[in-house]
C-alpha cells in the first residue's frame, strides 16, 4: 500500500494529536520521554516549539490525517532534530519518507539527533536518511545514541 505523505506547517488543532501520541504507552517506552500533562505540553508547544522562529517545525500528514511531526532547533552552537509519529504510521516507511522531505527544507549541517539507545527502530531511521553514529551520550540514567549529518561531531 503506498501512503501520501506531505509535510506542512503545524495547526492549532495538530497539538491535541500530539499530545494523544506522547501519551501512547508503547511509544513512552520505546523513547524513554516521560510525557508532559496537558497544560505542560501546550505550554511547552505554543512557546518552546511554535514560538521559538529559529525552529523549523513540520506537522507529518498521510493520506489526510496528521501522523506526527519532525522539527529541527538549537542547543547551544548545534541543530538538533527530533520527530514524533503516531503507532498506527509505525512501520510503514513513513518515517523515512517523511524525514527525507524534511531534510530537503532543512539544510543545517552538521544536524544531530539524539533517540534512547534501545529505540532501534528510530536509530535505524536516522541512518538510513544518512546519519552516522558518533558515540553515546546520556540522559538523566538512560544511554542515547548521538548521531549526525553532515559531519561535524
Amino acid at each position: 500500500m503506498e501512503n501520501s505523505v506531505r509535510l506542512r506547517d503545524v495547526v492549532a488543532d495538530d497539538l491535541e494529536v500530539f499530545l494523544a501520541y506522547e501519551h501512547d504507552p508503547e511509544a513512552v517506552r520505546r523513547s524513554r520521554f516521560v510525557p508532559r500533562e496537558r497544560d505542560a505540553f501546550m505550554t511547552h508547544w505554543r512557546t518552546r516549539v511554535l514560538g521559538d522562529p529559529a525552529n523549523f517545525v513540520q506537522a507529518v500528514v498521510v493520506d489526510g490525517e496528521t501522523a506526527g511531526n519532525i522539527a529541527a532547533w538549537w542547543e547551544g552552537d548545534r541543530r538538533f532534530l527530533g520527530y514524533w509519529f503516531g503507532r498506527p504510521f509505525w512501520g510503514r516507511g513513513i518515517g523515512t519518507e517523511a524525514l527525507t522531505a524534511f531534510l530537503q527544507r532543512e539544510t543545517a549541517r552538521p544536524l544531530y539527533a539524539d533517540p534512547f539507545a534501545g529505540n532501534t527502530g528510530s536509530v535505524r531511521l536516522l541512518e538510513k536518511c544518512g546519519f552516522a553514529a558518533t558515540g553515546t551520550v546520556r540522559h538523566g540514567a538512560d544511554e542515547h545514541v548521538l548521531l549526525v549529518l553532515g559531519g561535524g561531531g
